[in-house]
């Protein structure tokens, strides 16, 4: 077995257990947070007070106009200085989820603003109130609207988790790092992590496809009865 064959067999194990326990992990908390956030300043944004939608505005204008990387580093190494000291994990989930919030925000007003206004008048007309035409009416539509990007925003933070790594988290990529850095084979060793993150991707992306076409063929069914 040539010598780089070897190394990547060797250290498949703990790219791998290093995916499973951390970036996977990492990733599920943060866009289940993330994906809270947007929902609620989504709304605030389409029907909250002037003030109100003022403040989400800027945090919409603050995160996506900055770095991810700059936002991690203000988050772990900054706050410190304030005497807001977060472990490195709990320092990830939040910056994480802090983008996740801003961007996907900006793709829920947008598909919710998409739902033709009779849907509203519809729903008005049975007696709902505009919670209710919300929660039964608009959302259902816009959830499938919003799919294909919200899974793309999941699919991106899966790899986006790797600068993780630089708050010490022990994620795939700073796995990679270690080890390169005792057998000193960094090409060998960074390619296995891209490639086990292409796999986790790949998983991804062929889930997103059934799930779209399975709300499909609900949605053909649900109109044809």
């Amino acid at each position: 077995m040539p010598a780089w064959l070897h190394l990547m067999v060797e250290s498949l194990w703990p790219l791998l257990y290093a995916g499973l326990v951390f970036t996977v992990p990492l990733t599920i908390a943060s866009f289940a947070l993330g994906l809270t956030l947007a929902f609620a300043v989504a709304l605030v944004r389409l029907f909250g007070p002037r003030w109100a939608v003022k403040i989400a505005q800027f945090y919409v204008w603050l995160i996506r106009g900055s770095p991810l990387l700059v936002q991690l580093f203000v988050i772990f190494y900054g706050l410190p200085n304030v005497g807001i000291v977060l472990d490195p994990l709990t320092a990830a989930i939040i910056g994480f989820s802090l983008n996740v919030g801003a961007y996907n925000s900006e793709v829920i007003r947008g598909v919710v603003e998409s739902i033709p206004n009779g849907q509203w008048e519809a729903a008005y007309s049975m007696g709902m109130t505009r919670s209710q035409a919300l929660r039964r009416t608009i959302l259902p539509q816009a959830a499938r609207v919003a799919l294909p990007a919200l899974a793309n925003s999941f699919i991106a933070l899966i790899k986006d988790t790797s600068l993780a790594a630089v708050l010490t988290v022990p994620e795939i990529f700073q796995a990679a790092q270690r080890i390169a850095s005792v057998t000193y084979e960094p090409l060998i060793l960074y390619t296995e992590a891209a490639l086990i993150y292409l796999v986790f991707s790949s998983v991804l992306s062929s889930a997103q496809v059934q799930l779209e076409r399975r709300l499909g063929q609900h949605a053909l069914f649900k109109r044809g009865q």
